[in-house]
């Protein structure tokens, strides 16, 4: 693979960059939820899962600091949209668990970010999107995939 040799052709500024770019169009439209993109994204995680998620999951999948995924939780859970419930495989562990008003809010927010979505991406093919998704999964969550 050879290196970039503009700013433009490095992949990594560039996904950084977009990631920057969605954030913040995507927290604009989540603000009349009361929602920023990190409280969305657990309520998401946890939204996925109805099972409920241990909390330690929750911050491995969402890429964030345990301390960082209390604080969203305890946000979360006073506003009534997820709840800490007791794991009953393991009465140690607490579960994070959406509740009725959380469902019903993520759907809100993802109507809104797959708004935003649209449009930056909206004229790109559905193929294409779907190789990207799968790069950047393969990237997040394959934990086989090289590491360096």
């Amino acid at each position: 693979m050879t290196s970039p040799r503009r700013l433009d052709d490095d992949l990594g500024f560039l996904v950084a960059r977009a990631n920057a770019v969605l954030t913040k169009a995507t927290n604009r439209v989540l603000a009349p939820l009361g929602l920023k993109v990190r409280a969305y994204s657990v309520l998401a995680a946890v939204c996925d899962q109805p099972e409920g998620i241990a909390q330690r999951r929750l911050a491995n999948d969402v890429g964030l600091d345990p301390s960082q995924i209390v604080a969203l939780v305890d946000e979360l859970e006073g506003r009534e949209l997820v709840q800490r419930t007791t794991d009953p495989t393991d009465r140690r562990n607490k579960l994070i668990v959406a509740t009725y008003a959380g469902v019903a809010l993520c759907a809100q927010a993802r109507e809104r970010g797959a708004d935003v979505v649209a449009e930056y991406l909206g004229d790109v093919d559905a193929g294409t999107l779907e190789t990207v998704r799968m790069a950047l999964r393969r990237i997040t969550f394959d934990e086989s995939a090289i590491r360096r």
